[in-house]
């Protein structure tokens, strides 16, 4: 079948490191090139993708050394196959165009690997053997520690969902999992528990346990303060209680929440919940913003259904998006919006 072909400026087309699987261009091969191109020779053309970041602009996917050759030799309009890759990986597609000609180095191999599955987790090991010419098992080498990082990290977001009693289908549509394999990580949340734990019985504060698991204080502090009562809980949270009906605070307290606009004093919402509700109580957030409710629910011992319309899956999973208007809410309840 023959390629679809059209000529391209040259000055739109761009390297484009992120996609590119060797660690340098190879001089010698695109001197190579220029002398072949002098005497006449032709070659396969060039293939590029459209640039979704850069309007009217290219990146190559295939034909580094043919596009420096004809940067030399003053080519102002290579001939150029424009791929659309339907989603697929592009650094993937470079990789497996680049095994042709010259092998990639072991090194290169590694590297792309662990660059592919760090942008995309959901690539399995036999998907980027492909690409890169080396077996499923190799693969699971090199990118190892990158997913236990990356298990360890969905770990803990459902832990700290399931902490705020968010039902595990909200907790699987949101995460992207399926929901059956949810018993599987939930059966590890008790010595996930037990780490932190033994370290807060040995007489480590909140804060170094926290530093040194990686997780938050208000996840700490929902371990920390299991089985307290409410007074108790203000006591070695070092807030107090006020009993009158002018509360102030001098600042927020920084353990809880995003830096935000308008973030509100986590005592604040410590007090409503405390005069308002018991623990276990359901407590919705329609406007989470910095996470100031979930985080204070947490140490309070209250479940919490979030929603705010910044979308930050990553660093606040337990904040689903809703994207609230008049018109999308004119006579909808309560119910309607959390089921």
């Amino acid at each position: 079948m023959t390629k679809q072909t059209t000529r391209i400026p040259i000055s739109s087309i761009i390297l484009d490191k992120e996609i590119y699987p060797r660690k340098a261009i190879d001089q010698k091969r695109v001197g190579i090139f220029i002398e072949n191109i002098r005497d006449g020779f032709k070659f396969e053309p060039i293939e590029v993708e459209q640039y979704s970041d850069n309007p009217g602009k290219y990146r190559l996917l295939d034909g580094v050394h043919r596009w420096s050759a004809y940067k030399s030799v003053g080519e102002t309009e290579p001939e150029a196959v424009i791929k659309d890759l339907k989603g697929a990986n592009s650094l993937l597609y470079a990789a497996k165009k680049a095994i042709g000609p010259r092998q990639l180095t072991e090194e290169e191999t590694r590297d792309t690997a662990r660059r592919a599955y760090s942008n995309n987790s959901t690539l399995t090991s036999s998907e980027i053997g492909k690409a890169i010419g080396r077996a499923r098992q190799t693969v699971d080498s090199y990118i190892a520690d990158l997913r236990a990082v990356k298990q360890m990290g969905l770990d803990l977001k459902i832990f700290r969902m399931n902490r705020l009693g968010i039902p595990q289908e909200r907790i699987a549509k949101r995460l992207g999992i399926v929901r059956t394999s949810l018993h599987y990580h939930l059966s590890k949340m008790p010595a996930l528990a037990n780490s932190t734990n033994t370290d807060l019985n040995r007489g480590f504060t909140v804060a170094q346990v926290a530093e040194k698991h990686n997780w938050t204080e208000p996840m700490i502090w929902s371990l920390a303060l299991e089985g307290k009562e409410d007074l108790e809980r203000f006591k070695q949270l070092d807030w107090g209680v006020k009993t009158w009906d002018v509360w102030d605070w001098n600042d927020c307290d920084r353990r809880f929440g995003d830096e935000w606009p308008g973030q509100i004093p986590a005592q604040l919402i410590a007090h409503i919940l405390y005069y308002f509700s018991k623990q276990n109580d359901l407590i919705l957030d329609p406007m989470a913003g910095g996470g100031v409710t979930p985080d204070t629910c947490l140490a309070m011992n209250r479940r919490c259904w979030s929603f705010d319309m910044a979308d930050r899956p990553e660093t606040r999973p337990e904040i689903e998006p809703y994207i609230w208007s008049s018109a999308k809410q004119s006579g909808q309840s309560a119910q309607q919006l959390i089921s």
